[in-house]
């Protein structure tokens, strides 16, 4: 059965010099942190700063999409929350920070 295990064959001692492997290792770890910040970090921070914006600048009769897809008018706003009308005579409160999309005027009478 010798034919299913390798042997064994001692290799020569190398060089018997540092490599600088650690240094590389310390540059590699920046490098991939700095990667890591513009591909993930920074696009997520500025959507949130946009989000922000767009939640702050909310005002009544603007036509809304909340987080959940329900699509409506705002009716009434508050400190933290908003009523949005989503029919005739039917009113839903929301969070201000579940509205995800402001529609352009007009949008849902279209639709």
């Amino acid at each position: 059965m010798d034919f299913f295990i390798s042997e064994a064959h001692a290799q020569g001692a190398g060089s018997g010099g540092a490599t600088g492997g650690g240094m590389g290792f310390i540059i590699m770890m920046v490098v991939l942190f700095g990667l890591m910040y513009f591909m993930m970090i920074r696009p997520q921070m500025k959507r949130q700063k946009e989000h922000r914006a767009m939640v702050a600048s909310l005002g009544k009769g603007d036509e809304v999409v909340t987080n959940g897809g329900i699509a409506g008018r705002i009716d009434e706003l508050g400190e933290s929350f908003v009523t949005v009308e989503i029919a005739s005579g039917v009113k839903v409160r929301v969070q201000r920070a579940s509205i995800s999309q402001v529609l352009p005027k007009g949008t849902l009478k279209s639709a």
